[in-house]
């Protein structure tokens, strides 16, 4: 699968320039997997079976602890006050994503509050958490950048053809939404800040992109 890369919508604030940009296309192949995956194909399309995506609510609210912590700790390690005041905001986003969770709760039945994590949630967040301890301010931006800039850009390719009565219609719109957007381009930022573009930088960010493919294929492969 060839990288793509020119992936902007009508409408959408330009990625910046650097190497975040870089990081990304580097990995469009899994981007791409990812908005092909039956399970992504499911929210578009509506069709997704509600058991597995009540699932993923559960694992995807197991996991937003573990990035907002991750952002807790750069807010320590960031070496500036402009660095600390962003990622401060990116784990204010983080907690209130949590609320989009709870409203999955509430309105499909999903339960947020007794969930085993899988073996993939355990492999994104322990590799998240191990990054935030032991790694710079950069290298956190690396590890936490493609959740943010994944699902920004899937759900604005969702968002051109979604339908309002679509059951999922709200996690579409959450993260096509501007204000998503802001917060996938303030992690950019902060790579291209802070991370050196070296092999280690680009292992954690694919690393990363891996675990996203995977949180997806076990919520579609959830029995």
């Amino acid at each position: 699968m060839g990288l793509l890369c020119n992936y902007q919508l009508k409408g959408e604030q330009e990625v910046p320039e650097g190497l975040s940009k870089t990081l990304w296309e580097e990995n469009m192949d899994i981007a791409m997997s990812c908005l092909n995956h039956p399970f992504v194909r499911g929210i578009a399309s509506g069709n997704l079976p509600k058991d597995r995506f009540n699932w993923y609510v559960g694992q995807d609210y197991f996991y937003l602890q573990a990035f907002a912590k991750a952002f807790c700790l750069a807010v320590v390690k960031a070496p500036d006050v402009e660095g600390m005041k962003a990622f401060h905001e990116l784990a204010g986003g983080a907690l209130g994503e949590m609320s989009l969770h709870i409203g999955f709760e509430e309105k499909l039945g999903a339960n947020v509050k007794a969930v085993i994590p899988s073996r993939a949630t355990r492999m994104y967040t322990d590799f998240l958490l191990a990054t935030a301890w032991e790694r710079d301010a950069g290298l956190i931006a690396a590890a936490t950048t493609p959740c943010n800039r994944l699902y920004a850009w899937l759900g604005q390719n969702l968002m051109k053809g979604a339908n309002k009565d679509n059951p999922y219609i709200d996690w579409i719109l959450t993260y096509s939404s501007e204000s998503f957007e802001e917060l996938a381009q303030k992690t950019e930022m902060l790579i291209d800040r802070y991370a050196k573009d070296d092999d280690i930088t680009r292992s954690i960010y694919r690393y990363a992109m891996i675990c996203e493919y995977e949180f997806f294929d076990a919520a579609w492969k959830h029995d």
